[in-house]
Parts: structure tokens; C-alpha cells; sequence
């Protein structure tokens, strides 16, 4: 398979471009449309029956949920309306068609694309990649095999979800520095490491394009950091990269 159709669901946006599988690049203008507030199942369906269409695209298609996914049934929905847990996503989007739709959490997609195309690529031992938008998302790998819906924006740090600190909505929400924002990010990322002993962190996310401005501030850290090379397209990229793997996603290897 070569040509598939990435849709990348966010808490503000919905992301979609056909990708050429082999080599990762987007073949068409990427397109975005907001986010439908309430993001109920079936207005966030509407918009990628939407997107789906504007590229006559009939083909597979790989889409992106920012939650815990599992066999395609949405299990959390932090950053999202309540109702989707419980959600059948893979029948929810393929119910207006015949199109072999593959789901799976927004982060472990855009972590699968740095392993195989970005920072990530050919870096052994274990690899966290960060997602810092509407929440935190995260992506874990040993050895290039993704360990699923880790969802570590949600441990606590200060008695509040680490997103509710640390994700660049925070900082916007809160009007912090940079630097500020930053030592919150160090004081997350010391927790990460202390859990898991990383020897890369890849801050991904539409942040990462402004690494200049925060990775300097990041001081307590044995692991390297790095912004993510693939920015706000990873998401697109590893969901269409996830539907050659569907059948075995737990062992996905890039």
C-alpha cells in the first residue's frame, strides 16, 4: 500500500492530506477544519466525512483520535465530548461507505511517523515523544516497537494532570513566558524521566516549531530533547502509516 488518506483529530483541529507511505510526504495541500464544539461523535464524523470528500478519496484511511484507543473503541476522551467513550470509532467513520478505516490515539500516530521518518529514526532503547497542544499526549517505544495509548499527560504533578500545567494550551490560557512555561515542561519531563529512563524526548505538537524559544530553559535532564521533525504533520503522516500495521498495532516497529 502507497497511498493512503491521514485525518489527525485534535482538540481545536482536524487535520487531513493523502501521504505516500514509503516515503512519508504529504501528495496534496494539507487541509484543516476546526473543531466542532461540542465534539460529539457525530458532528467530529460530519467534518471527516467532509475532508474525505473535498479529496474524492476512496481509498484506506488512518485517523487519529486524541484518546485511548483500543480494537477501534474509544476507551478515554480527555480533551473531547464524554459521549465518545464507548464509540465503535472504525464502524462511527466507515458508516457512510466502504472505506477500510483504521483508528488509533493521536499521539502514538504522530510517534510512529517520528520513529520511521523524523528525530526518532534509527534510535534505539526507549524513545518518549511528548505531544504539547490542547493536552499532553504521548507515545512510547523500545527498541522501535510502540507501547500503546500511554496517555502520560495525565499523571499528576501538584495534584492537577500534567496537561493542566504543562500543555502549551496552559501556557496560553495562563499568558506565561517562555521561560516560565518552560520550567513547568522541566518539571513534567523530570518526571518522565524518573519513570522511564528515556535516552531521547521528542517534543512534537505545533510547539515544536518554536523549540528555539523553549528547549534552552530545559536544564534538568540527562536525555536528549529534541523537537520533533515532522511538526504538526506527524499526526496525518503516522495515521496513514498505522493502516499498513492494523492488524498487529501493540507491535508496531519502525
Amino acid at each position: 500500500m502507497t497511498h493512503v488518506l491521514g485525518i489527525d483529530i485534535g482538540g481545536s483541529g482536524i487535520k487531513a492530506a493523502p501521504v505516500e507511505t514509503a516515503t512519508g510526504q504529504l501528495t496534496a495541500q494539507r487541509q484543516k477544519i476546526a473543531t466542532p464544539q461540542p465534539a460529539t461523535p457525530a458532528a467530529v464524523a460530519k467534518i471527516v466525512g467532509e475532508l474525505v470528500q473535498q479529496f474524492e478519496w476512496t481509498g484506506p484511511v488512518g485517523i487519529t483520535f486524541p484518546g485511548v484507543v483500543v480494537g477501534g473503541v474509544v476507551h478515554t476522551a480527555a480533551n473531547m465530548d464524554p459521549s465518545w467513550i464507548g464509540v465503535d470509532a472504525v464502524k462511527l467513520f466507515g458508516s457512510e461507505g466502504k472505506l477500510r478505516i483504521t483508528v488509533l490515539n493521536d499521539a502514538d500516530a504522530a510517534g510512529v511517523a517520528e520513529m520511521r521518518f523524523g528525530a526518532g529514526k534509527g534510535v534505539p532503547g526507549t524513545v518518549l515523544l511528548l505531544t504539547l497542544g490542547t493536552g499532553i499526549g504521548s507515545a512510547l517505544f523500545i527498541d522501535g516497537i510502540l507501547v500503546p495509548n500511554t496517555e502520560f499527560g495525565h499523571i499528576e504533578i501538584r495534584g492537577k494532570d500534567a496537561e493542566k500545567r504543562a500543555s502549551e494550551h496552559a501556557r496560553e490560557e495562563r499568558d506565561l513566558s517562555w521561560g516560565d512555561w518552560a520550567g513547568r515542561v522541566d518539571e513534567y519531563l523530570e518526571q518522565m524521566e524518573a519513570l522511564l529512563s528515556p535516552s531521547l524526548i521528542i517534543i512534537g505538537g505545533g510547539v515544536s516549531r518554536k523549540s528555539d524559544k523553549f528547549l534552552p530553559f530545559l536544564t534538568r535532564l540527562r536525555a536528549k530533547v529534541v523537537p520533533a521533525t515532522l511538526h504538526n504533520d506527524a499526526g496525518i503522516v503516522g495515521a496513514a502509516l498505522a493502516v499498513d500495521a492494523a492488524s498487529n498495532l501493540t507491535a508496531v516497529r519502525v
